[in-house]
């Protein structure tokens, strides 16, 4: 089905921008998210919306996950604790602290309200990772059908965005989600699984998927383990 407010993610330019404008509200998100296409502000809230769908497209494959062996103690340990959508909003603010003291951030106070109203909507979802009362490390993103776009995450303890991620695909996997979306290759997702596909490969799995019945639920799945 087409979408109701942007081109097709095929003809974006060469810069994989889509649409310069529109709306951080649900219904642009929602959209946006079930054609391929995702808001990445390049100029802050004073300045109108951006609209992407990159090329290539990066996606970790749900049975393809890689965690170390390393990861599997320090998750053993009890080191950390694991939850979901107990901090949505803290999760996101920590995503949206520069990385290095130069850095900028694209988690505008405008994008941290429209995904927080989509929280509320029961439509995104975070991965919290705890060390006693502190939260230390999370993952965030959105949730249509069978596919979870993932959005951004962050650490201030060592492997404790790692745990999240781990925490997360294994809870899309026993809820039977069938695409894992993180829009963008990293070395930090690359070493553990993360592959590149063609834009045109990736919305035909998309649009394969997003229509299944599949839910988040409410109680976060034990972690199963992947690789070695």
């Amino acid at each position: 089905m087409a979408s109701r407010f942007f081109p097709p993610a095929e003809q974006a330019d060469e810069n994989d921008l889509v649409l310069v404008g529109g709306r951080l509200t649900s219904e642009w998100l929602l959209d946006a998210y079930r054609h391929g296409i995702f808001p990445w502000p390049m100029w802050g809230d004073w300045m109108p919306m951006t609209w992407f769908s990159l090329d290539p497209r990066a996606i970790i494959p749900l049975n393809g996950l890689y965690v170390s062996s390393r990861l599997k103690r320090t998750i053993r340990s009890g080191k950390f604790q694991v939850t979901c959508d107990k901090a949505f909003r803290d999760v996101m603010k920590g995503c949206s602290l520069p990385r290095h003291e130069k850095d900028g951030t694209w988690i505008s106070p405008a994008m941290i309200k429209a995904y927080c109203k989509l929280h509320a909507e029961g439509h995104a979802h975070s991965v919290e990772v705890w060390q006693g009362e502190e939260l230390v490390g999370g993952i965030y993103g959105v949730a249509i059908g069978g596919v979870f776009a993932g959005e951004s995450m962050f650490h201030t303890v060592r492997d404790a965005s790692k745990v999240a991620l781990t925490a997360l695909v294994s809870h899309l996997n026993q809820r039977g989600y069938k695409l894992f979306d993180i829009q963008q290759w990293t070395a930090h997702t690359g070493s553990m699984g993360a592959i590149e596909i063609d834009r045109s490969d990736y919305l035909r799995l998309l649009g394969s998927v997003v229509d299944l019945p599949v839910t988040f639920g409410e109680q976060l799945s034990e972690i199963e383990y992947f690789g070695d």
